[in-house]
């Protein structure tokens, strides 16, 4: 009932209202001015029926009249439509055009917020006002408890939600001590490690405590600069920590991001560009799209920091051309993506694999972490015990592909690792003769690297750890047996054939498709050969 009410509102709901005489978003939208986007819901908004699907009822930012909105192309995959793109004058243009739409999940902002310790009541501005949280999804695990309110008590607080009836019901509850401080310390990665090993064991001493301090460390600056940061562009890498309570995510998520640093290195908001599956609902309500950082961490049910750990590397840039062109290239892939074009599939395009793909798709020479010969020899025996002891060709085909994947492409951590090491050997050394003009750039406008551990807050929720990074971890940290393992289902959500375009592309064949094919070839001559022989052995007789 849920999914035929939203097919049926996005095909007839009433025509938008006019953006000029809506509110602007109170803050800017990643690189982009407050004053570009109108705050509307879904339903009330031009965004197309695809996407009016997912953010029907919910509050979002658009881009206003006349201003340059993200296209795609008709026909071809995400990939290829990213790189033709990339090969135009367009894709060099600045600030870029603006992202389609923007999910804020709530219409109004309120900073430099104290809240009482039993979040009951908020002071802004010397103002007083009642206060009360957004209703808790009846899917969601885990909620605030007692140790919530006295934590969020010790700090200023930016809130975002909507007034109810003299109430402000908030959503997002952001601790504005999570900044950049440009006094953080300099602590560069240990250099007798390769910098991608040196991270992972950076990330994991800070993620072994999901709920310590915030802590910001300068790996790297350079020199001639000052760290007068206020304003300057950034480009963010990020990897969300394992759940506590969930042993399918192991894993971790993964996630870039664009933006300006705001006052006194403020991060909340850096625009996220957030990749999950539409295909199903989110017990904690995530949604795919852009959206900005204090919503994605720190949204009441969605907020990734509610339940794990996470870890940033920010690139301070001198000059805002290498993180507009990559949020231009996200913006296409969210429009190829929303329309099914591109589909979220965990062990294939999950959201490192789109991420990664997408960078690649820039020039941006990311190298591959390819599984070894011993990985791909038992991932031809995993297919067939799984489909055995499972009965599912769908299990089958991901036990497969979990083995012989890129890891950069399959594996949060890996993802993370691979990005910053490339981001510390442009910054150590520069661009090589073979770079291309992402990565030239990239080296000419680091100012300075700056690695974040963002705790996770407070509540009800098991305290979760860092993301592994390989298949043998995974099943190192997840019960030897099946039984075990704590499972959150989620409901399935599929796309509506009367929303799909007539252009898209058939899907690929998946790499899965080949040890199907040979293990059903060799089921099929092991049973014509014991045919053969029983009839034999019952003629002689």
């Amino acid at each position: 009932m849920r999914l035929t009410a939203l097919v049926f509102m996005a095909l007839v709901s009433p025509a938008p209202a006019a953006l000029p005489d809506l509110p602007s978003p109170d803050g800017p939208v990643g690189l982009h001015a407050a004053s570009d986007f109108a705050v509307t819901t879904g339903d009330l908004s031009s965004i197309g029926p695809a996407p009016r699907l997912y953010f029907a009822k919910e509050w979002i930012a658009v881009p206003r009249d006349g201003v340059p909105v993200s296209d795609y192309a008709r026909g071809v995959s995400a990939d290829e439509d990213v790189r033709a793109w990339n090969a135009t004058p367009e894709a060099d243009e600045r600030p870029g055009a603006r992202p389609p739409l923007v999910w804020l999940g709530s219409p109004d902002r309120i900073a430099h917020a104290r809240l009482d310790p039993g979040l009951a009541r908020l002071d802004a501005g010397g103002r007083g006002e009642p206060l009360r949280l957004a209703p808790r999804l009846p899917s969601n695990g885990s909620w605030v408890d007692a140790s919530t309110g006295p934590w969020y008590a010790a700090r200023e607080v930016t809130l975002r939600g909507r007034r109810v009836d003299g109430v402000f019901e908030a959503r997002t509850l952001w601790p504005e001590d999570f900044r950049l401080d440009p006094a953080a310390p300099v602590v560069p990665l240990a250099s007798t490690l390769p910098p991608a090993a040196a991270l992972r064991d950076r990330v994991r001493s800070a993620g072994a405590d999901a709920r310590g301090e915030f802590a910001a460390q300068v790996l790297w600056e350079r020199q001639d600069r000052t760290r007068a940061w206020e304003g300057k562009p950034v480009l963010l890498v990020m990897v969300n920590g394992a759940q506590g309570d969930d042993d399918e995510a192991w894993g971790g998520h993964f996630a870039i991001g664009t933006g300006r640093l705001g006052n006194d290195g403020s991060i909340g908001d850096i625009l996220v560009d957030n990749f999950y599956s539409l295909d199903v609902v989110s017990e904690k309500g995530i949604l795919a799209a852009p959206t900005p950082l204090d919503q994605y961490l720190a949204d009441l049910n969605s907020g990734q920091a509610w339940y794990r750990p996470s870890s940033l590397v920010v690139a301070v840039l001198a000059d805002d051309a290498v993180p507009a062109r990559v949020q231009g290239a996200f913006n296409r892939v969210y429009a190829q993506f929303w329309r099914h074009q591109l589909r979220y599939r965990h062990s294939l395009a999950n959201c490192s694999g789109i991420s990664v793909d997408t960078l690649r798709a820039l020039g941006w020479r990311l190298p591959a972490n390819e599984p070894g010969i011993a990985s791909t020899a038992l991932a031809w025996v995993a297919l067939p015990w799984t489909l055995l002891t499972e009965r599912s060709v769908s299990k089958a085909r991901v036990a497969y592909e979990y083995l012989t994947e890129d890891r950069t492409r399959l594996f949060p951590a890996v993802a993370f690792e691979t990005l910053g090491a490339s981001l510390v050997g442009l910054a150590r050394h520069g661009a090589d003769a073979g770079a291309g003009e992402l990565e030239r750039r990239l080296a000419r406008d680091l100012d300075a690297l700056v690695l974040v551990h963002v705790p996770q807050l407070p509540s009800s929720r098991a305290a979760g750890s860092w993301a592994v990074g390989s298949p043998a971890e995974y099943r190192g940290k997840a019960p030897g047996d099946p039984e075990d393992w704590k499972i959150i289902p989620v409901l399935a959500r599929p796309y509506p054939s009367n929303l799909r375009d007539g252009d898209l592309l058939p899907e690929e064949r998946r790499p899965s498709d080949l040890p199907l094919v040979a293990w059903a070839a060799i089921a099929v001559a092991a049973v014509v050969a014991l045919t053969v022989g029983v009839a034999r052995f019952l003629m002689r007789r």
